[in-house]
This record gives C-alpha cells, structure tokens and sequence, in this order.
C-alpha cells in the first residue's frame, strides 16, 4: 500500500536491491538492513549497517516499519557442502535472535524468502507443489527448511502475525553478481562474454526453473498488500529446463561457443525441480510474465553493457 513502512533483512543482495526500488518507485518508506551497508539514503532507501541477531540494531528498526522482507543468507549449497555448521553458525543462530525480536514488535506483516529449488530436495513428483514433502539434500536446503520451521513458529505464538513464505526458484536477470558456484545464469551469460569453458558436475541433464527477477519482485508486491494470505507459496516459472538445454540457448543468444568440463555428479545437487504455482496464482493473479528467451536476452545485454563502460573506465584511467 502506497506510503506503508518496509523493512528489508539482508536487503543489499540482487533479490532485495531489485525489491527495495520496486518498493520505493511505489511511494514505500524503504528500510533496509545490511552487514555491510554504507549507512545513509540513496535513491530513496534508507541503508542501515548491522546484524540482525542485534536488538538494539534491528528492535528500533522494526518499530518504525509496518513490514517486514527477510532475505538474509549468507551461504550457497557449495559454500557449505562441506561445512553444514555454517548454515547453523552464520544463519540459523542470527535468526533465532530475529526472531525474538519479531515477538517483541510484532510487524503488522513478515515475508520470509526460502528457496523453492532446494527444499523439495528430489521430488517424487514434478511440478513440486507446496504440500509436496520437504527434504533437503544439502545443509544448504536444510538451512532454509529450519528457517520456515522457525518463522512458522514465530506465527503461531503471536496472535494475528501475519507470515507467507516464498519459495522462489533459481532468480536471475540484469544486476546480478558473479559468484563462484551460485547462480548457473549468470555464470554461463559470463563464460560466453568471456570465452571460457564451464565445469558441469554430472549429465548436464539436471533440471531447474528459471525465474526473471522482475517476476519475482511483482509477487513479493502482490503478497506484501495481501495480509490474509498467510500460507507457504512457491514462485517459479512452472517450466523445467535442463542445463544442457540453457548452454544451448546461451549459445544461440551470444552466437559463441560455451565449452563444457564435465565433472562427477555430486550427491547434493538436485537432479531435476520445477514448481507448480498454482497456489500464488489463484490467491493473487499472478504468473511469470517473463520467458526464459527473454529474460536471457535481457540479462545478455545488460552484462554487456556493464561490460563495454568497465572497460571504457579502465583504458581512461591507464
């Protein structure tokens, strides 16, 4: 609602940067919460650095906003494959501090984004809808799926909270960061623009769902106006595509040659996920209004541009 107070958790990321603009493009008070923000107002948002565990940081905070996003995660299923007190330590531990601070100023709204590709583990059943089981098979996954039992806990202690989880599929588009195994869009849009190969660990023929980041802003928007719809929703395309099918569409996008390192399948990654939205469409309207096709060539352009004024920026200063 036009002039509502949000405050976005681990905002600085690519999901929160695209959904604090959207949010202040629309007349929204924009907070938003970073360890690593530089403090102050930028483009109508208002940047405040801190820890979410911290209640003197974050109590203030919520007090002020009617709304809450929680986006923060610190780790990718790689990052922690070998590590699962990572998710516990850096994650789950901040959490259960937020959480209490949830109890303690119970915002009028929390949305909680969890992750629709890695929760379901290897459905049974395809496309994976919300009362298919969780079961993760990364510490990754694992660690989203004790967020939603935290969050979940926290709405039923708390008389009229009001909570929707989000489980989005893999997000991409213009302004996402290269980071190293997260991300299989932007690392592939990347190897292209530079003419590298790719590691693929396994067949190639693992599955995913793809989602524009436009689309997944416009239903963190739609749920943020809907306080009655407290319930777990999955936000994807609906459409499964293999990674062997991606590098082709990335090829004939670029018109260069991706080259493939094939690598040994690794038991904690997914083999095939793409979700059923059924749910978020028939309580709210909405659907993925962005094709893969699209969506790739947007993002396509973007990299290249951004590409083209880095470089323009390092000749001049040589």
């Amino acid at each position: 609602m036009h002039g509502e107070r949000i405050l976005l958790i681990g905002g600085g990321g690519f999901i929160g940067r695209a959904l604090a603009r959207r949010l202040a493009r629309e007349g929204r008070e924009v907070h938003v919460l970073s360890r690593h923000a530089e403090t102050g107002k930028r483009e109508g948002i208002e940047f405040h650095r801190g820890c979410q565990s911290v209640a003197a940081v974050v109590v203030p905070l919520l007090e002020r906003c009617d709304a809450v996003v929680h986006l923060a995660s610190t780790t990718t299923p790689g990052r922690s494959a070998h590590a699962p007190v990572l998710d516990v330590t850096e994650n789950l531990v901040p959490l259960a501090g937020f959480i209490a601070a949830l109890v303690a100023t119970r915002p009028k709204r929390v949305l909680f984004l969890s992750s629709g590709g890695a929760v379901y583990g290897n459905p049974t059943t395809l496309p994976a809808t919300e009362e298919h089981p969780v079961q993760p098979i990364s510490w990754h996954a694992a660690g989203k799926a004790a967020a939603e039992l935290f969050f979940g806990a926290y709405a039923r202690q708390v008389r009229g909270a009001s909570l929707a989880v989000l489980r989005p599929a893999n997000v991409y588009g213009p302004g996402q960061p290269l980071q190293t195994g997260f991300g299989i869009v932007r690392t592939l849009l990347e190897k292209a623009h530079a003419g590298e190969a790719v590691e693929i660990w396994g067949s190639g023929e693992q599955v995913r769902d793809f989602l524009y980041i436009d689309d997944l802003v416009d239903a963190c928007m739609r749920l943020l106006d809907r306080h009655e719809l407290a319930d777990t929703f999955n936000v994807g395309s609906g459409k499964g595509v293999s990674l062997l099918s991606l590098i082709a569409m990335i090829e004939k996008l670029s018109g260069r040659t991706i080259p493939v390192l094939p690598r040994p399948e690794r038991s904690t990654d997914v083999a095939a996920i793409h979700l059923d939205v059924d749910k978020l469409r028939d309580a709210t309207g909405w659907i993925a209004k962005e094709s893969l096709a699209s969506g790739l060539h947007k993002t396509w352009e973007w990299l290249c541009s951004d590409n083209a004024r880095l470089s323009r920026r390092d000749r001049r200063s040589r």
